[in-house]
């Protein structure tokens, strides 16, 4: 019952002892509090219980009670962090009991070894155990001991050794009402899933035993540890680092397991590690290996002193030494059959390389490729990274750059089935590495060219295909509902000066709950899909007489790409750093000139637009001929307001996140009928005073306002549109990017409703600030608005990256829409709705802020 319902076991426990029990009574009551207090509580109040509880069963006389006793402090104390008093009161226990009973001290005395990380001398106490459990049709000991020996499994790399035990032990808990080990047997699953590489499946399933375990009123330190494992793995390390810190935190609130302090400190020091925080992770690490280096837990100690190395690496602390102790780990973590020893060995010759110990650094980077070939595929991709790191050192450029596309390869594979927008994009640091050497290598041995295949190779990969559609979740659905009308309800309350923290602490709740359901979405299998071809986008921009620009950044500085008349060009630009720190400046001067009276401004913006065209084109801008340009800057970049450019200001201009999204953008059909939908959302300076305007010069244009401008209307109409032009407020969330949102009449659209679309419109126009701002993610992928909309079948977007003046839109856009009525492209109507705008600073600064995006 303590495990089943364990409120329900702690009160019937101390209600036995408040009766004057037996002796044999005594001990089990106490017992039972031991394990609660144990698992949920206080270890020192554990302790002092099954102190009492194996006094009481010495009382009574029990060898078969004493036993079991011994094996409940021999595990209690394993978790206190006094690990030679536990297995000793776990070997007393075994040679104590005897038949059914020894069989569940084995058991534990098992479990016990799993904590510490002795996975051969685990495997041998449960197989000893099983037969003698299922003998005695003991359910419910058999079903936990076969989940232990799958958990061991998993541990050692074996996952489908593991599949079989949880299949078996799951039917057994099914016949059961054991509530607590049912949810235990859910986030196994979970677990299992993790390690095939099946990430949607295992957040689902960790979810799930989650909301079990909040039923029962359970602790869940053990699934804060491996949903750390899995949030990491998809690229969300911030999230894993701060879940981690706040168990702790709760951990020690309540005085809980030493051993679970030292996990959760491990998993905390591997996210700070991703999240490129190397200090905090030097300062979790380091305590992690003092835990388990007293709790004598060797193969933890090792794995903490792997993560140690390599955040002192990422630290700057490269040294001989940092090498030896990397190649110590590496030979310790093979003689536990840990899977990560080629991890280990990768690191060590990561450092080897970088002090120029090429022999050295051969030696272990051959051991780390072996993992390319087999394994999940984050192993596989540390095998490819060991063996283009060899050819690089070799001097070997095709080496590299073979190693580098198998390896990418893999991961592509792997990014496929994640559903979530967000997740492929995250997914994508995890081959960072990989692109950058490819790059490096292409520019040594094959020029402009082959670094523009390169550059494209690892370029808003993200966009390639469709996200998967959100699925017709009735939850999902309702939940999306309610935070829109809770979004609007605080909307409301802030406009009217009311505090609004319980309707912030409830939006930001189901903005959780939301986010949660699309990360579970399964992606669709790789089809391999289109690989970029240099020649079919020269062949597209000779058509038009146009130059596309890409921007590649090789180790700090910015490479511009000049595609067009037949062939690739490269010239070097300015430091990236420089042209990110320019480009705030120019941000900072929009948003002022956005306001009547800061004319002053002008100049200044001018100039920095001029030094942004320095650092970002250089030469470049010299060769860009006189027809349309096409912008394919990296994702730190897309904040650049390019028409701003002087080389680019009276030109047909567009933007792009890569050059393979513009070309399928240029290939993309307009639907037939070509709809017009025109919505204008509230609260808006102007009214959205263009509208009205639009309405008639298009006749026949779907109008939505007022009560019409509802988010289920208003994407019934969007669905399939040859032109939507919406006028509503928009938000960016940095902090959230697929929460961006427009403000409609019930409440925020946000870019989770986008994605429901089957066709979003193939042109699309966003009269409203800081609908063009991104969020940069992974390598080098954007979340946002804009990039939602362009997978999903819009081929043109006109966006704004800054704030802007409400009155001075609205010319600019009657305009904008004078041009497409003749027959023009986005690109084209916008830059001669510009030119129809007065000159003063104003209106200036509005044309500048907004921006072409794609094709059409």
């Amino acid at each position: 019952m303590v495990f089943a319902a364990p409120g329900e076991a702690l009160a019937r426990a101390e209600e036995v002892l408040g009766d004057r029990p037996r002796a044999l009574h005594a001990s089990v009551a106490h017992q039972v509090i031991g394990i609660w207090q144990r698992d949920f509580g206080d270890m020192r109040l554990a302790l002092s219980h099954l102190r009492r509880a194996r006094a009481w069963a010495a009382r009574a006389e029990s060898a078969e009670r004493e036993a079991d006793v011994l094996a409940t402090l021999g595990v209690a104390l394993v978790h206190a962090g006094r690990t030679r008093q536990g297995m000793d009161a776990l070997r007393r226990g075994v040679e104590r009991g005897t038949g059914h009973t020894r069989a569940r001290v084995l058991f534990r005395r098992a479990y016990a070894w799993w904590v510490l990380g002795h996975h051969k001398e685990a495997l041998e106490d449960v197989r000893r155990a099983i037969p003698v459990l299922r003998q005695a049709e003991d359910v419910i000991w058999t079903a936990r001991a076969l989940t232990l020996r799958a958990t061991v499994h998993l541990a050692l790399g074996s996952v489908d050794r593991a599949d079989a035990d949880f299949t078996a032990a799951e039917a057994l808990w099914d016949t059961t009402g054991q509530e607590h080990d049912k949810a235990d047997a859910v986030e196994s699953r979970g677990l299992a899933a993790f390690r095939s590489g099946d990430i949607p499946a295992a957040l689902r399933l960790l979810d799930e035993a989650e909301e079990r375990y909040a039923k029962l009123g359970t602790p869940t330190f053990m699934l804060n540890i491996r949903r750390c494992e899995v949030l990491m793995a998809a690229g969300l390390p911030v999230e894993a680092l701060a879940e981690a810190d706040a168990a702790i935190r709760a951990l020690d609130g309540i005085g809980g397991q030493s051993t679970r302090k030292a996990e959760l400190l491990l998993a905390a020091a591997r996210a700070a590690r991703l999240a490129d925080d190397p200090q905090t992770a030097i300062a979790r690490a380091a305590l992690a290996v003092r835990l388990f280096a007293g709790q004598r837990r060797t193969w933890w100690e090792t794995h903490a002193r792997l993560v140690l190395i390599g955040a002192r690496h990422a630290a700057g602390r490269g040294s001989g030494r940092l090498v030896a102790d990397a190649a110590a780990v590496a030979e310790r973590l093979v003689a536990l059959g840990a899977p990560a020893a080629p991890e280990a060995s990768l690191l060590a010759g990561r450092i080897a390389l970088d002090l120029g110990w090429t022999t050295d650094a051969e030696r272990h980077l051959a051991f780390a490729a072996r993992s390319r070939h087999n394994g999940p595929p984050l192993a596989r991709m540390t095998g490819w990274a060991a063996q283009a790191l060899r050819a690089q050192a070799a001097g070997s450029p095709r080496g590299v750059l073979e190693a580098c596309r198998r390896g990418l390869d893999v991961l592509d594979d792997h990014r496929m089935t994640l559903g979530a927008s967000e997740l492929r994009a995250r997914a994508t640091a995890q081959g960072a590495e990989l692109a950058a050497l490819a790059q490096r290598a292409s520019l040594v041995s094959g020029g402009p060219r082959r670094l523009m295949v390169w550059s494209e190779r690892w370029r808003a990969t993200a966009l390639s295909t469709p996200p998967t559609r959100p699925p017709a979740d009735p939850a999902l659905l309702s939940g999306m509902t309610a935070y829109r009308e809770i979004a609007a309800r605080a909307e409301e309350a802030r406009m009217e000066g009311k505090p609004v923290p319980a309707l912030e602490r409830e939006q930001r709740r189901l903005e959780r709950e939301i986010r949660s359901r699309t990360l579970h979405m399964r992606g669709e299998a790789p089809d391999g899909g289109d690989r970029f071809d240099v020649g079919r986008l020269l062949r597209r921009l000779g058509s038009d007489d146009g130059q596309l620009v890409e921007l590649a950044v090789l180790d700090g500085r910015v490479q511009v790409l000049l595609c067009g008349r037949g062939r690739v060009r490269r010239f070097e630009a300015g430091p990236l750093a420089a042209a990110e720190t320019e480009a705030e400046h120019v941000q900072a001067g929009l948003r002022r000139l956005a306001h009547p009276g800061a004319e002053a401004r002008l100049p200044v913006v001018e100039a920095a637009g001029r030094r942004l065209e320095e650092l970002l084109l250089g030469p470049a801008a010299a060769h860009l001929g006189d027809g349309p340009v096409v912008i394919v800057p990296p994702g730190r970049l897309h904040r650049v307001p390019w028409a701003l450019l002087p080389s680019l200001r009276e030109r047909v201009l567009s933007v792009s996140p890569s050059a393979s999204s513009w070309l399928r953008a240029k290939e993309t059909a307009p639907p037939s009928g070509g709809r017009q939908v025109l919505v204008r959302g509230p609260g808006l300076a102007t009214g959205g005073a263009e509208v009205p305007v639009l309405a008639d010069r298009y006749g026949g244009a779907t109008v939505l306002e007022h009560d019409d401008a509802a988010v289920p209307r208003v994407l019934g109409e969007l669905d399939g549109a040859g032109l939507a032009h919406i006028a509503a407020h928009g938000s960016f969330r940095a902090d959230g990017p697929l929460f961006s949102s427009l403000r409609m009449a019930d409440g925020p659209l946000i870019v989770h409703d986008f994605e429901r679309l089957a066709r979003s419109p193939y042109r699309i126009i966003l009269s409203c600030c800081d609908t063009a701002r991104f969020a940069t993610v992974g390598a080098d992928e954007l979340l946002g608005l804009v990039t939602a909309l362009l997978p999903l079948g819009t081929a043109g977007v006109v966006a704004c990256s800054a704030p802007v003046n409400d009155a001075a839109v609205v010319p600019l856009m009657v305009a904008l829409h004078k041009g497409l009525d003749a027959g023009l492209s986005l690109a084209e109507s916008l830059r001669d709705a510009r030119a129809t705008q007065p000159a003063d600073a104003l209106h200036r600064a509005t044309g500048w802020a907004f921006t072409a995006f794609g094709a059409a």
